[in-house]
């Protein structure tokens, strides 16, 4: 994980007599590391916070478990856990040069990133191609709950799978003035190991996903944006066709966002594959302190964009953090994170309240009422031609927009 240390001990000894020193040269002053201190504590305190509430949001209320929803929790697991495992050691083995956490944490530091990255990317990966499908094949089934959690599952059995050679090779070395922490790749003379993993990782946890990613969401974008809504169309089409702008615009905004903050971390380990001279530099520890910082920054930065992107979220944060001051009171009113059965108990109250009042006042004099939610033999073969046909069509159409508005 930190090609910085290997390289740098391994080449900066000197000797003296007969004992061998690796001297420190990546020693910062105190101001500097309290800077870089405070960058990556931000990190791990927004990111833990916002994505365990993002997960409270979604497992909480039935409203929000939705396949996209759930790969959102994965996400968000996903990205909680390495900022809280791994960014403040990763920032700690890189300032000090110094390991301080064992073998066993040693293999789990340069193991669980690279299953967590994998995660991440293909959980977002998995999530352009639902809206794909979605959108581009709306007749086509979608995934189920229990499909969604198996796939779930696969993802994070390839991420370990393919995250294995750095926990087998990882290991320590104890220096006369301190201990490191490095991967000891094996050496093959015919081919580079340790070359062709860093290709495929690059591959697989970046370029590869985004190949994906970018072209459904072109597809889908060019499907949204490029027709013009038209003029006769129904209210609940507009806002159907508007929630799914929003959704996919969200999805977006998180996908450049991956990308751009993990561009330079992955340009600069292939860098170090084909250049190692690099890391004798004395720059390349702030070099790799912020491309890290940035990396890591990925992770805080998802809640922000849902709360800023998505009404629901931003209500569910809203009521996570109503303890707060700067939150007024009221500020989430008229979102529904209530449970379903809630919601169905009020839709079935305003229908059945509806639905007397309507057919009470449809039917002619003289002829004796059918008891409420009685179906006579007529209505299920006429085309509306009565007017007590044309009466429950309508009442069915009121009461179906009013579930559809508060359900979706």
């Amino acid at each position: 994980m930190d090609p910085l240390v290997a390289t740098a001990d391994s080449r900066s000894n000197t000797s003296e007599g007969n004992e061998t020193v690796y001297p420190n040269q990546f020693v910062q002053p105190v101001w500097r590391i309290t800077l870089w201190a405070i960058a990556y504590s931000t990190i791990v305190i927004v990111s833990v916070v916002g994505n365990i509430v993002v997960i409270w949001i979604i497992v909480a209320h039935k409203r929000m478990r939705t396949v996209t929803n759930y790969f959102l929790v994965n996400l968000a697991f996903a990205e909680a856990s390495m900022s809280a495992f791994n960014t403040v050691i990763n920032f700690t083995y890189a300032v000090h040069n110094e390991w301080y956490f064992g073998l066993v944490y040693c293999r789990f530091h340069n193991f669980f990133p690279i299953a967590a990255v994998f995660a991440s990317i293909y959980s977002m990966t998995a999530i352009a191609l639902d809206r794909y499908v979605a959108i581009i094949h709306p007749l086509q089934q979608r995934l189920s709950s229990t499909e969604t959690k198996v796939i779930v599952g696969v993802i994070w059995v390839l991420a370990l799978f393919l995250a294995f050679p750095q926990y087998y090779y990882s290991t320590t070395h104890e220096m006369p003035d301190r201990v490191v922490c490095f991967i000891d790749w094996p050496e093959y003379t015919t081919w580079d190991f340790k070359k062709m993993y860093h290709v495929c990782v690059a591959v697989l946890l970046y370029f590869l996903p985004l190949l994906v990613m970018g072209c459904a969401y072109l597809v889908v974008g060019l499907t949204l944006w490029a027709s013009k809504i038209p003029g006769d169309s129904s209210d609940r089409y507009r806002e159907q066709l508007t929630a799914k702008r929003k959704v996919v615009k969200m999805m977006i905004v998180v996908v450049c966002t991956f990308a751009i903050c993990w561009l330079p971390y992955h340009v600069y380990f292939l860098l170090h594959e084909f250049f190692p001279h690099l890391s004798e530099e004395m720059f390349i520890q702030q070099v790799y302190l912020a491309i890290m910082w940035l990396a890591m920054s990925s992770t805080m930065y998802n809640p922000i964009i849902y709360y800023l992107l998505n009404d629901r979220f931003r209500a569910g944060f809203r009521q996570a953090f109503c303890w707060c001051p700067c939150i007024a009171d009221g500020s989430y009113e008229g979102l529904e994170l209530k449970s379903t059965r809630y919601l169905q108990t009020q839709v079935s109250v305003y229908k059945a309240s509806r639905m007397e009042t309507t057919v009470s006042t449809v039917i002619p004099p003289g002829e004796e009422p059918q008891p409420t939610g009685a179906v006579p033999e007529s209505d299920l073969t006429s085309n509306g031609s009565s007017s007590r046909s044309v009466s429950k069509t309508t009442v069915s159409e009121t009461s179906s927009f009013y579930s559809s508005y508060h359900l979706a």
